[in-house]
């Protein structure tokens, strides 16, 4: 636990010195339930981060308060859902709920990229870490790119 002013308790002392740790341009997996967390940060250089006791959104709002976000890249990525589940009629309303914490956070409005599943496996396998949480909405994987902090510090 952090017990410091202001630090979102859900946020350790591990992911906080990943979360600084990390340049701009450095990519978090926020991993699902699902998702093969440990042996997708085998390949990570600040590996693996476990918050499996948190859902996503929690996280994502904790975070938001800390990591600026891409202004000149995608920002933010989504596993897209495969062509089996949507004709199913699968939904991902996980997914307004990320949009809407993440533009909050930025102060504007912040668009989710959807990224084939393959493709982000192997993205995730080239980001600084994945934080393996307790989230179980399906396709619930969420990844973050790191901005810069401005002249004003935000």
């Amino acid at each position: 636990m952090t017990v410091l002013k202001r630090i979102p308790k859900v946020l350790s002392p591990r992911l906080l010195h990943v979360l600084a740790s990390m340049g701009h341009g450095d990519e978090i997996v926020l991993a699902d339930a699902n998702f093969p967390a440990a042996s997708i940060a085998s390949h990570t250089p600040g590996g693996l981060v476990n918050s499996d006791g948190n859902d996503i959104p929690t996280l994502l709002t904790a975070i938001m308060q800390l990591l600026p976000l891409d202004e000149t890249a995608p920002p933010a990525m989504v596993m897209e859902m495969m062509p089996v589940h949507q004709a199913l009629g699968w939904k991902t309303q996980i997914w307004d709920t990320y949009k809407e914490i993440v533009s909050e956070g930025e102060g504007r409005n912040v668009a989710l990229t959807t990224v084939e599943r393959f493709e982000f496996y192997s993205r995730s396998k080239q980001a600084y870490a994945v934080i393996a949480t307790g989230e179980t909405a399906l396709y619930g994987n969420l990844i973050l790119k790191k901005g810069v902090i401005g002249s004003t510090g935000e």
